[in-house]
């Protein structure tokens, strides 16, 4: 396989998807909704867990894809691809913790490591794109 640290990046992805479509399915049979969330918290945090994650994977996996690519350091690309997958996965698990005063820091922690890893990835293909055909 050509772009291995791509390809499980996504994996781990769609069963992260996957897992949070069947939980917000059991929640919509749970609370007997079928459309929208009904106000209720668990069909809320099931949904968004499962959208946030769809909002932010794809392009994060396309630009892996072109990092990866391009011959980037690939030891480097793989911290970075795993420190978006740890992050994701904290924020899955903030999303259904109880909601306080503040968000939950595990939801903290997936937000800053989602962020720092849009601007790592950004800043890299800029990078890659101005020295290397410019």
């Amino acid at each position: 396989m050509t772009l291995p640290i791509t390809a499980i990046t996504a994996m781990i992805c769609a069963i992260m998807l996957l897992l949070t479509a069947i939980d917000t399915v059991r929640q919509r049979m749970r609370a007997k909704i079928a459309f929208g969330d009904g106000g209720d918290a668990k069909i809320i945090s099931a949904s968004r867990s499962h959208a946030n994650l769809a909002e932010h994977a794809p392009i994060v996996i396309i630009m892996i894809g072109l990092l990866e690519q391009a011959h980037a350091h690939h030891l480097i690309l793989s911290a970075v691809a795993g420190f978006f997958l740890i992050g994701r996965v904290a924020h899955v698990f903030g999303l259904y913790a109880p909601m306080k005063d503040t968000p939950p820091v595990p939801r903290q922690l997936g937000v800053i490591f989602t962020w720092v890893t849009l601007l790592i990835l950004i800043l890299w293909t800029f990078w890659l794109v101005v020295t290397v055909n410019g």
